[in-house]
């Protein structure tokens, strides 16, 4: 499979996947795309992560490439490591080009849940999440994965 080959050429190994082997983004200006994903995952401190090419950016399980046609639309959240860096990926969002799509702050879905939301170039919900100090680092699916059936 092309997709496989160019995964593991970026560094990402499919082989090794627990649940979300990757997420890939078709869009529609890679440019735009490219500009906008490098300062929101710098504003996360995910810059090492990053990889280009002239028809992609890649970072971790992340793939964006141009679409052939309509770009599809996701909703994608990243791990903040506290509120500064969900406001610093807002901020930095919004300098890139995207669009506000729901300010820093306290969202309703469990206690500590805070939270950034913008559009990116080519309407994907992109989302940047702290789960609060109660939960650290800890994902919506380990924690969900903890409590059980």
């Amino acid at each position: 499979m092309v997709l496989e080959r160019r995964l593991l050429a970026a560094g990402m190994d499919p082989r090794n996947s627990t649940l979300i082997d990757h997420v890939h983004l078709r869009v529609r200006d890679l440019e735009a795309s490219k500009r906008f994903y490098r300062a929101v995952l710098q504003a996360l401190g995910k810059g090492e992560l990053i990889r280009e090419g002239p028809d992609h950016l890649s970072a971790g399980e992340l793939w964006i490439d141009a679409a052939d046609a309509a770009p599809s639309h996701v909703h994608l959240a990243f791990c903040a490591q506290d509120q500064v860096a969900v406001q610093r990926f807002h901020a930095a969002a919004l300098a890139a080009g995207g669009r506000d799509n729901g300010p820093p702050g306290e969202r309703a879905y469990h206690p500590g849940y805070y939270a950034a939301f913008v559009w990116d170039p080519d309407g994907h919900n992109i989302e940047a999440v702290w789960h609060g100090a109660a939960r650290g680092e800890e994902s919506v699916a380990e924690s969900a994965r903890a409590a059980g059936p």
